[in-house]
């Protein structure tokens, strides 16, 4: 196994986990935006407030995506122990 070949399966997971990471921290993200741009237009400070609407948005988020995210989970796992035995070499 050469240092090339370890700089490009970590690349590749990398990729994969920012691909099924990624829609869920962006919902969070949007989320968090607009429950401070509320936050500062009523004056409420409240820590907690933000915390629901968050929960609330990566569980639609990952319910909705969760059959893209599996394939994409799926893809990469097949790709990765398919090609083990030449690795090992």
């Amino acid at each position: 196994m050469t240092e090339d070949l370890v700089m490009q399966i970590s690349g590749e997971t990398l990729k994969t986990m920012a691909l099924i990471a990624g829609p869920m921290l962006i919902a969070a993200m949007v989320i968090g935006v607009i429950i401070s741009v509320l936050q500062a237009i009523t004056q409420i400070n409240e820590a907690t407030l933000t915390f629901i609407p968050k929960m609330v948005a990566i569980i639609l988020v990952l319910v909705i995506m969760a059959p893209w995210m599996l394939e994409v989970l799926s893809n990469y796992s097949t790709e990765i122990f398919g090609n083990f035995a030449e690795w090992v070499r």
